[in-house]
């Protein structure tokens, strides 16, 4: 999955002058090298307060459709059967070759875990079948929803006054995060894509599964890989499912998860 590049018009002029103040962190940020300095945040709880899947889905699928969803995705996620590991046979009977693993789902969501398994039955309810255009007027809709929590944004827009690169990871869909993040000079954003089919229709699946946790981490391990050599970096998130991605890091922010 490549990340998406979000273009130089979303990005406001900035005051040198401006010294937001963040709880985060006190003090200048100093930059070690003549390299760039990268700055990394996570989005739902961190950046902006809450989760900004359901609020999405709602606007797409209406309130209504999305509690059933919501109560079969929880359902379907915790009777899924885990993966059997080799050399262990499940009681009383002989496994097939070949059978999948997953009640009610695809081979491959014998990896999930509960959080992952849940998320992803979600969005084939809420999602396939979904014209793209439909997405995306949802996904403008969003701006209403948005609660930023100011100590993180000030935080980001301290970063961009001294010309760190910014990017936001998160485990939240591509389809509307770049409208959330218009008016912010964020340059780049990693997050769970969805796929469209040819005929312009979501088919409800993740493309390269869901941007969280150690998932997360490895992308961004990869982008940077890609992007860089970059001087100091810097990295905002919330624990524990921040941490993989925390760990990459030169300094590190927990931040308590901003409700």
């Amino acid at each position: 999955m490549r990340p998406i590049r979000l273009p130089l018009s979303f990005m406001p002029s900035m005051s040198q002058s401006t010294a937001p103040k963040t709880a985060a962190r006190t003090g200048d940020i100093s930059q070690e090298s003549d390299l760039p300095g990268l700055a990394v945040f996570d989005f739902d709880g961190t950046l902006a307060r809450g989760d900004s899947l359901l609020p999405f889905l709602a606007r797409v699928a209406g309130g209504e459709t999305l509690r059933r969803h919501l109560a079969g995705s929880v359902a379907g996620a915790a009777s899924r059967r885990l993966p059997v590991r080799p050399g262990r046979r499940l009681p009383g009977r002989q496994r097939p070759p070949g059978e999948a693993l997953v009640k009610g789902g695809h081979a491959s969501d014998a990896d999930d875990d509960f959080k992952t398994a849940f998320k992803r039955r979600l969005l084939r309810r809420c999602l396939a079948g979904v014209p793209l255009e439909r997405a995306q007027e949802a996904a403008a809709e969003m701006g209403a929803w948005v609660r930023w929590h100011t100590p993180l944004r000030d935080a980001l827009m301290r970063h961009a006054d001294q010309g760190h690169r910014i990017l936001v990871a998160t485990g939240a869909l591509t389809l509307y995060m770049p409208a959330l993040l218009a008016d912010l000079p964020v340059h780049d954003l990693l997050g769970t894509e969805m796929a469209v089919g040819e005929d312009g229709l979501l088919t409800g699946e993740m493309v390269a599964g869901n941007c969280v946790r150690a998932e997360k981490a490895r992308r961004l391990a990869l982008w940077m890989e890609e992007t860089g050599p970059y001087g100091r970096r810097w990295g905002y998130g919330n624990q524990p499912s921040d941490l993989p991605f925390l760990a990459l890091m030169d300094e590190a922010t927990v931040v308590p998860t901003a409700h």
